[in-house]
């Protein structure tokens, strides 16, 4: 039983159990590889062992031909906390499947391996995209370049045969397809499908530090990548104008898409995970705590409340100012064109802070 006070004392960069370290590929590999090996005791992990290798080797920048991640929101801990909740999903799934449904060894490695390069299209290819100062800017077409990229990489760990299915269920990660539009001949191909992107969501809606990453992280992201402010014909349509306005939207978000997925498309895949935990559901716990935790903020205008400073998992140690400095270059540059107006208290007084010292500011108070 996952006791009260275990959960409350969660470390940032652990899973929603407090026992996996999450932003560590060995720690996770061999917490992957226990619960694989229960499930398929005569099947090789091999290839995802070797996925596990030039995961870490891609996205820490030993690849010569990709630059490290450098998307701190979507760092080396989201993809290692995804890929974990990804097996815990599977496993709860084989536990309770009739024989003929159950996904088997090859559909289960097809999943881990698409899960651990499922935001390789954030990276930043050394040659093709010299023109591009951050992999966020890929944020609209990422998913596509994900698959671009497990097209050429599962042939080199012996898995050609799996890159009609991977192109496809890879984007049910995202939002560059309707997910109607997913064509797949073999339903069990659709449920590794359902439990990728179950699993993605999760992770992220869990992480103990969900709100302040959505603050200080995803917003730059969204900067850079035309979500947060969208360059249209006759100007520019500002989604978010900083990044709190993105947080305090984040409830609409998970009312209106997050959960519409999550309980309809991916027909609550997520209690695969009572399976494995014999009844109990920490992600859904700990999405409901920090959901309940962001009402709390917004009712009573409580910003002083998200004070955690997770530490970020990208290789470049001044990743997060780095990003951040682009973000702000982004918004004045389109202030200075006169498309959008930087309004926000909260905003321009993060803004100067960082343009100060070269640091990420201090969350507003």
């Amino acid at each position: 039983m996952l006791q009260e006070d275990l959960l409350q004392e969660r470390r940032n960069d652990f899973d929603v159990t407090n026992t996996v370290e999450v932003s560590s590929p060995s720690a996770v590999r061999a917490a992957v590889r226990e619960l694989f090996h229960t499930l398929y005791p005569l099947h090789s992990f091999d290839p995802v062992w070797l996925a596990f290798h030039d995961f870490q080797k891609c996205f820490e920048g030993a690849h010569p031909d990709y630059h490290a991640v450098d998307t701190t929101y979507h760092d080396i801990q989201h993809t290692l906390d995804m890929t974990l909740a990804l097996m815990r999903l599977v496993a709860g799934y084989e536990s309770t499947a009739e024989s003929k449904d159950r996904l088997g060894p090859e559909r289960c490695v097809l999943g881990l391996v698409s899960a651990l390069f499922h935001d390789a299209g954030y990276l930043r290819h050394r040659a093709r995209d010299c023109s591009a100062v951050n992999g966020a800017e890929f944020t609209l077409t990422h998913v596509s370049r994900s698959a671009e990229f497990l097209s050429a990489y599962l042939p080199r760990i012996g898995l050609a045969h799996t890159v009609p299915v991977a192109r496809q269920i890879v984007h049910f990660t995202g939002y560059e397809m309707q997910l109607d539009d997913i064509e797949l001949d073999d339903p069990r191909d659709s449920m590794i499908g359902h439990l990728l992107g179950t699993a993605d969501l999760i992770a992220q809606l869990a992480d103990r530090c969900y709100l302040e990453k959505c603050r200080d992280r995803l917003y730059p992201e969204f900067v850079l990548g035309g979500i947060a402010v969208a360059e249209e014909t006759h100007g520019a349509r500002v989604r978010y104008r900083s990044g709190r306005d993105l947080l305090s939207k984040t409830l609409s978000f998970y009312h209106s898409s997050a959960r519409h997925r999550l309980e309809h498309n991916f027909n609550r895949a997520y209690r695969y995970v009572e399976a494995h935990f014999e009844g109990e559901n920490p992600y859904v716990l700990f999405i409901r705590r920090n959901l309940s935790y962001l009402t709390t903020v917004l009712e009573k205008d409580a910003w002083d409340r998200l004070r955690r400073r997770p530490k970020c998992f990208v290789p470049d140690p001044t990743g997060e100012a780095r990003v951040m400095a682009l973000a702000i270059r982004r918004l004045e540059q389109l202030a200075d064109a006169d498309k959008i107006q930087l309004r926000s208290c909260s905003t321009s007084a993060r803004l100067r802070a960082l343009r100060e010292d070269g640091r990420p500011a201090e969350p507003a108070r």
